[in-house]
């Protein structure tokens, strides 16, 4: 039976609050979103940062408090990142699996509040640790050495599961780095310990933020290890090594500018996609927000529904307790 066209009208399905929310084939839970933090060495009260306003560095205090007010309002889970002071830097980045560390400090403090009540993960990376700031041990002609920083990834990835990590976030885009922390892990007997692969992470230019948040120390830039902006196949190539070493959940990061990347992700994988709205994301959103050109939490939200509707099930953004809020 052919079927007059005028009477199609799609947007009977819009006409009301309810009845849009009836038929959303997107959904966004606070479950979905994943609080990245900072814990700061050597600082009394938490230190704003000033490219991302309203993020800060916390004490041990503070980001006690910080995580109990995420896990009340629902969030998934929160990400942990170092900041050590910088005269504890150095080549090797020895702060990252010192038991004494500030994020092992940081990790502990929050499994032993928290236990089993959100999922604690920690950045398995050696850049915030670092006196030159790259992700890794360097070589003689200052490249990045790829199997020295995997002996260092698999101690500090074993810092961090003693410390009460539930899932590790490798994210320094090195070849081989989920099967040696995997075997690492297992060895130890930490088979239950889970790695987050910060698989497709991209080179870019919107991370600067971020950099401040954790003090980076780095010069030049990250173009040989981290994947070209220009390139969406070898994203795939990646996934591929990840899930064959090992990985439980893989990453896109940035978010924003590859939700392509997301959707190519989430058409061929049988683990959970996340995703990660970086600094430079944030500080987009906030500084128009602050000049009154866009509506900030209408903002917000399209946005993260966005990455949701790319198809990541796990978000990580600093709005996350802000936002578990308004959708609880």
């Amino acid at each position: 039976m052919s079927i007059d066209r005028p009477y199609i009208r799609p947007r009977r399905l819009r006409t009301t609050p309810a009845m849009r929310r009836l038929v959303a084939q997107t959904t966004l839970e606070p479950r979905n979103l994943v609080l990245p933090m900072f814990v700061a060495d050597g600082i009394d009260a938490p230190r704003p940062i000033e490219s991302m306003p309203g993020v800060v560095q916390h004490t041990r205090e503070s980001l006690r408090k910080a995580a109990h007010e995420a896990v009340q309002a629902g969030v998934g889970g929160l990400m942990l990142f170092g900041v050590p002071s910088p005269g504890d830097k150095d080549a090797l980045g020895s702060g990252a699996d010192d038991a004494d560390g500030i994020l092992n400090l940081g990790l502990s403090d929050l499994r032993s509040d928290l236990g089993d009540s959100t999922v604690l993960m920690a950045d398995t990376c050696l850049d915030e640790f670092t006196d030159h700031g790259h992700c890794g041990v360097l070589a003689a002609d200052g490249r990045v050495d790829n199997d020295a920083t995997l002996e260092r990834y698999v101690s500090m990835s074993l810092a961090q599961a003693r410390a009460g990590a539930h899932l590790l976030g490798p994210s320094g885009m090195m070849d081989g780095q989920v099967a040696a922390i995997r075997t690492a892990l297992d060895a130890e007997g930490f088979t239950d310990t889970g790695i987050l692969a910060y698989t497709a992470k991209y080179s870019s230019a919107f991370y600067g933020p971020f950099r401040e948040a954790v003090g980076s120390s780095l010069q030049g830039d990250r173009k040989t290890y981290q994947q070209d902006p220009h390139n969406r196949d070898e994203a795939i190539r990646e996934l591929e090594l990840d899930l064959a070493e090992g990985a439980d959940i893989v990453m896109v990061k940035p978010a924003m500018s590859y939700l392509d990347i997301v959707r190519d992700v989430a058409n061929v994988v049988d683990v959970p996609v996340s995703a990660y709205q970086i600094s430079g994301e944030y500080a987009m959103i906030t500084a128009a927000a602050e000049r009154g050109w866009i509506d900030r939490d209408a903002a917000v939200l399209e946005s993260l529904v966005g990455i949701r509707r790319a198809g990541a099930s796990i978000i990580l953004t600093y709005w996350a307790t802000e936002v578990a809020g308004w959708l609880s």
